[in-house]
């Protein structure tokens, strides 16, 4: 599989995000697409790595179809031929879009990022090494770094377009969205996570935390969407190593971002774009992260 940095199909793209394209297929259905591209520290590397964009795609399509039946979804297909069968435009595309593409329902998105905390990491534990506090509100005393929250934390935050997403509370939630939505949404969130995080705890993999979108669809439905339980919308860390108190190594990006955090130290790199070139075996190294990824949420090797 060549590896991606952007895609230009025979549709009307509509939009153009850290990682996906997105394209519209008629009124009601769109198709997401998820290239190579990698960002951290909200900037986005000139290199790709290679598979990352099929491994974001699969492992939501896992979690989708195991969600069937459980939470309304946008998921229609992500296989590429039926996607084609579908969409007969993308017929000559179909290298482009195998393993990467996802057709889906169109939905109007709320402007929300739906974050369950089952463990207390990343700015959750900065704000609370702090003050005390997550999103303002006080949490219990006496926690240390990556310790279970039991039950786990609802923690919305406003969508941004640029930057970082800010932690805001329920209350704002319910001003944003209105009572009734802001619950509906905590609950399908919850739900799908303890679904998720006991599924790959079977697996050997810990979701630490993870965010999730909704939108309504045209029916009128409050229904799941984008991407699911993967490594760049969760903190994955390996159950048979994990010890509270400290950081966890993760299944994510993190080789990206310890090379970055070096660069920065050096005073080689600013933090700003653009960012520095990155070196072969830090792209095969974050590659191999987010394979292994795949095969431990899915139980099989990534074939495409």
């Amino acid at each position: 599989m060549t590896a991606m940095l952007a895609s230009d199909l025979p549709l009307p793209r509509i939009g153009r995000g850290k990682v996906r394209d997105i394209y519209a297929v008629g009124d009601d259905r769109v198709l997401l697409l998820a290239t190579d591209r990698i960002s951290a520290f909200d900037v986005v590397m000139a290199e790709t790595i290679p598979m990352k964009g099929a491994v974001l795609t699969q492992i939501s399509a896992f979690w989708f179809n195991e969600l069937e039946g459980m939470v309304p979804h946008h998921m229609i297909s992500a296989d590429a031929d039926e996607i084609i069968r579908q969409v007969p435009a993308l017929k000559e595309d179909r290298a482009d879009i195998l393993g990467r593409a996802m057709l889906c329902r169109r939905t109007r998105v709320f402007p929300i990022e739906c974050v369950i905390r089952g463990y207390i990491s990343g700015s959750a534990w900065k704000e609370f090494a702090a003050s005390g506090t997550l999103a303002g509100e006080k949490l219990a005393p006496g926690l240390t770094e990556s310790a279970k929250l039991d039950p786990a934390i609802f923690s919305p935050a406003t969508k941004a377009e640029t930057g970082h997403d800010e932690n805001i509370t329920v209350a704002r939630m319910r001003e944003v969205v209105g009572d009734e939505v802001a619950y509906e949404l905590e609950s399908m969130a919850r739900a799908v996570y303890t679904l998720g995080e006991k599924l790959a705890r079977d697996q050997g993999i810990i979701i630490a935390d993870t965010k999730f979108e909704f939108g309504r669809d045209t029916q009128g439905r409050i229904i799941l969407i984008d991407e699911v339980m993967t490594p760049d919308s969760s903190r994955f860390w390996a159950a048979d190593v994990y010890k509270p108190g400290q950081p966890q190594p993760s299944f994510d990006k993190q080789p990206l971002r310890d090379y970055l955090d070096a660069e920065r130290r050096a005073g080689r790199w600013n933090g700003d774009a653009p960012p520095p070139p990155l070196p072969a075996d830090v792209i095969d190294a974050t590659s191999r992260r987010y394979l292994e990824a795949y095969r431990r949420i899915t139980g099989k090797e990534l074939k495409i």
